[in-house]
């Protein structure tokens, strides 16, 4: 009994924060979440531990550990280069319910695109200098 009440106060201290690149957006299209986990975490536990952060039903988890990547380093001018690994990673992979979703990309609403912003803010800056040149 002892050891379950541990397992769940590790588990309690550790936020779990969805990952944001273009790759887990077409994921998150799917319902499908990225989260860093620690290595020792189970399937059960991230499950548990993502429906208690977000208030989601998960329906499915996947996990996998990323090797750490080669790295050399020196030991001084002369000395022979060594190498080291960078830690391994795990990820998990999490489907949620039908209708359930995570906020985690913040998209655009309204007509405007992201190309049609970009190019305001840049008129924008144009008319700033300008402006800053007529005063001189």
């Amino acid at each position: 009994m002892a050891d379950t009440e541990k397992k769940t106060a590790i588990v309690d201290l550790h936020l779990l924060e969805p990952r944001a690149t273009e790759k887990t957006y077409a994921e998150s299209l799917k319902r499908t979440y990225v989260f860093p986990v620690k290595k020792n975490m189970s399937k059960q536990e991230v499950a548990k531990l993502v429906e208690k952060e977000f208030n989601v039903t998960v329906v499915d988890v996947r996990t996998l550990i990323r090797n750490g990547k080669k790295t050399k380093y020196s030991k001084g001018k002369h000395a022979y280069p060594g190498t080291t690994y960078r830690q391994d990673k795990k990820y998990a992979y999490v489907t949620l319910k039908e209708g359930d979703s995570i906020k985690v990309f913040e998209e655009q609403n309204d007509n405007t695109s992201a190309k049609d912003a970009k190019k305001a803010a840049k008129e924008a800056k144009k008319a700033d200098k300008n402006a800053g040149k007529e005063k001189k």
